[in-house]
């Protein structure tokens, strides 16, 4: 007989082990559907250092009167409230220095991506003013790319003395293949103005008014295309126009685009043909901050050194004193103009090789005007040999990271609004280096 036990004594090791459960394992499964709620602000969403917040830092500093003057939603008066424009620069500076460069596309990031709602900071934007906004201020963008470079200049961390000048090639938007000759431009031209009254006459006759706004739409792109058409042909009349001055022999019939009409075929950096413009950046060699930006047409730099100095001078920045360039810049009328008053410029470019062996370079010629000769003097120095050496680093660093945030094809017509695509690129290299500038201003920490 067993004895009685006070507690179970557990199995022994003989036994046989239990039976393996047959149902599934057990595991924490996703509930997207479940309400939550989670009590944070939008300032907790990004850290202190975040870049998004120098860029607010950097807006906030911006005199914007000219934005702000043309709203038409004022205290006192029915309408909706307009966004506040610092919210749209804000937004497309930060987002050109992620290489954003689509106004859908930042559209989008304003719902999904916490920088940008940072940013927005519960104010709800849509693609159409996005992109409006980015190309319909360009003088305003210019007057705030002053405004940044004269409070670094009075900060005394920016020398605007010497000003490297460098040109850009970007690609146009524009295909090859809308390159016409004047004769089917013409052709063109007179199917655009038969398509356009038969349009009107549609849309007169037509009584849906679904219809009619279609038909309208219909007549207003025609109506463009037409618009773009007689530009085109006018800038075939001034490209033949350019050669007989240029006294070039007549090699091929002109052609202009029928997208892009300002566009022109251009040699790119990797030796292919393909429409584009040139864009000319002017930085300091002190600092590496962009202080003018222009655009054209032009193939080569030639020519293209006067025409930044003059929109650089009189303006609220000190004038530069010299100029630095590469050899494309060489033309001996701009050395002579920017020379002269009213710039009284230094012009430091490399001296082209003498043609004749046994040449000094650097010897004035018989037929040199005073301004050359004491250019070609001046670069025989070892002062200006070091100064130009110094060219690459400042322009072809602004270049490349140009380059990084998308500056390799605009998706915007016309020089205008290239210009304005270059202003942001500009504002958004400033906006980097005023911040890293001011920060090694800075006094140590004790």
């Amino acid at each position: 007989m067993d004895e009685p036990t006070l507690f179970p004594l557990p199995p022994s090791a003989s036994a046989a082990p239990p039976p393996k459960s047959e149902s599934p394992p057990r595991v924490q499964r996703p509930n997207r559907l479940q309400v939550e709620w989670q009590p944070y602000a939008l300032d907790q969403l990004l850290p202190p250092t975040h870049r998004a917040r120098q860029v607010w830092c950097f807006v906030e500093r911006l005199e914007l009167g000219a934005l702000y003057a043309g709203m038409a939603a004022v205290e006192g008066e029915p309408g909706r409230p307009a966004i506040d424009p610092r919210i749209l620069l804000a937004l497309w500076l930060y987002a050109t220095l992620k290489g954003v460069g689509s106004a859908r596309e930042l559209d989008r990031l304003c719902t999904e991506h916490r920088a940008y709602q940072w940013l927005c900071g519960g104010v709800s934007v849509n693609y159409h003013t996005l992109a409006d906004f980015r190309v319909h201020h360009p003088a305003i963008l210019d007057d705030l790319l002053t405004q940044g470079v004269a409070a670094l200049v009075r900060a005394g961390v920016v020398d605007v003395a010497t000003l490297v000048q460098d040109g850009l090639k970007v690609r146009a938007h524009a295909g090859a293949a809308s390159f016409r000759r004047a004769s089917t431009l013409q052709e063109l031209l007179q199917a655009a103005q038969h398509r356009v009254a038969r349009l009107r006459q549609e849309v007169a006759a037509d009584p849906g008014a679904a219809s009619r706004r279609h038909q309208a739409a219909q007549a207003r792109a025609t109506r463009e295309r037409e618009q773009r058409v007689q530009a085109a042909l006018a800038a075939v009349g001034e490209i033949e126009q350019a050669r007989v001055r240029q006294r070039k022999p007549k090699a091929e019939e002109p052609r202009a685009s029928t997208t892009d009409p300002e566009a022109r075929v251009m040699k790119m950096s990797d030796g292919g043909y393909r429409p584009a413009y040139n864009v000319q950046l002017a930085t300091t060699l002190r600092g590496q901050v962009v202080v003018g930006v222009g655009v054209t047409n032009a193939g080569s730099d030639l020519g293209q050194l006067e025409p930044m100095l003059k929109g650089l001078h009189g303006g609220a920045l000190p004038p530069p004193q010299t100029v630095v360039t590469d050899g494309g810049y060489g033309k001996k009328q701009d050395i002579e103009t920017v020379s002269g008053p009213p710039y009284g410029c230094t012009v430091i470019l490399p001296v082209q090789k003498p043609k004749k062996p046994g040449q000094d370079p650097f010897a004035p010629r018989p037929r040199d005007p005073p301004a050359v000769a004491a250019w070609r003097q001046r670069m025989g120095t070892p002062e200006a040999q070091a100064l130009a050496k110094q060219r690459g680093r400042v322009a072809e660093w602004v270049n490349a990271q140009a380059r990084n945030r998308g500056l390799m094809q605009v998706r915007v017509r016309g020089a205008l609004k290239v210009r304005a695509i270059a202003l942001w690129q500009a504002l958004a290299n400033n906006l980097v280096q005023s911040h890293r500038l001011l920060q090694a201003a800075m006094p140590a920490p004790t």
